[in-house]
């Protein structure tokens, strides 16, 4: 059973998402809170699987309830569900550490398997957010960070989408080796984790 905190400050919003997901006999909604600050303090007491974030409150955003969510229980995956796909607010959901970023206007089918896929540890964005990261970019030859050849398939692999199981299982290593070397490698690019990775790798044409 997958355990989800519902973050919005508009309550009738809050009651049809509930509805939506409690449909689902997989999934449980185990609190609700209004801003990010009263995210923060149910994510505490509650120690839910995934916290689905609004991003635009009153008083204490998505963004700070992301951050503060991530630094405290890396663990806890937050899935930015909102209506507003513009530049700036990508931008702060995936620096303060958002393991995922869709929009309300997504089928309700799609809400809960995006649910469902960041539980499982792979990282969701609808197709407007990989339109507004990658729109900036200039089409150009890749950049030179000094990657290994092993390195951009974890790269390419988790761009993909595939889990810890799944890299193993495609390049034929050990998940504690997998494990070791996004690591590694996540330090050597001074990254935070594999959704910044992910975005690092469009925006610099690596896949």
């Amino acid at each position: 059973m997958i355990k989800i905190l519902l973050v919005d400050d508009v309550p009738i919003l809050r009651a049809g998402l509930k509805s939506v997901i409690t449909g689902d006999n997989e999934l449980k909604v185990v609190g609700e809170a209004s801003n990010g600050k009263e995210a923060l303090e149910m994510a505490i007491r509650l120690q839910p699987d995934v916290v689905l974030m609004d991003m635009r409150m009153p008083d204490f955003d998505g963004s700070y309830g992301t951050r503060k969510i991530k630094s405290s229980f890396p663990d806890i995956k937050v899935l930015v569900l909102t209506t507003f796909d513009d530049q700036e607010t990508v931008d702060r959901a995936i620096a303060a550490g958002a393991d995922g970023y869709i929009l309300k206007e997504m089928d309700n089918d799609k809400i809960v398997n995006s649910i469902k896929a960041v539980a499982g540890g792979i990282n969701v964005f609808c197709d407007n957010i990989f339109r507004s990261i990658k729109k900036n970019v200039v089409q150009s030859e890749p950049k030179d960070f000094g990657l290994t050849e092993r390195e951009l398939d974890l790269i390419r692999l988790i761009c993909d989408g595939a889990d810890n199981k799944e890299i193993s299982a495609k390049l034929f290593l050990a998940e504690g080796t997998v494990r070791n070397g996004i690591s590694k490698l996540l330090e050597k690019l001074n990254l935070k984790d594999r959704t910044q990775l992910a975005v690092f790798a469009i925006k610099n044409n690596i896949v």
